[in-house]
């Protein structure tokens, strides 16, 4: 049976994954290669609106995430 601490750390892995796959592309990926289409590599581009909500949201989430795990570790002795 998993503990309480095993959910509240899969849940935030869950939204992780969730949160990961909501992000956009920000490459044009193998057809761009080919075709020579991402000669701009280092072109800046400025992320804005729910694009930038979900990249905060991620990094946020992903630091809960460790901070969890190493808790996890510190506090509860196998």
């Amino acid at each position: 049976m998993l503990a309480w601490y095993d959910w509240v750390l899969l849940a935030t892995s869950v939204i992780i994954i969730v949160l990961c796959l909501l992000q956009g592309g920000k490459s044009e990926g193998a057809s761009g290669a080919i075709t020579g289409g991402g000669l701009n590599v280092f072109v800046k581009t400025k992320e804005r609106g729910a694009e930038k909500v979900i990249s905060i949201l991620t990094l946020v989430v992903a630091i809960i995430f460790f901070l969890i795990a190493v808790l996890i570790k510190i506090l509860v002795k196998a």
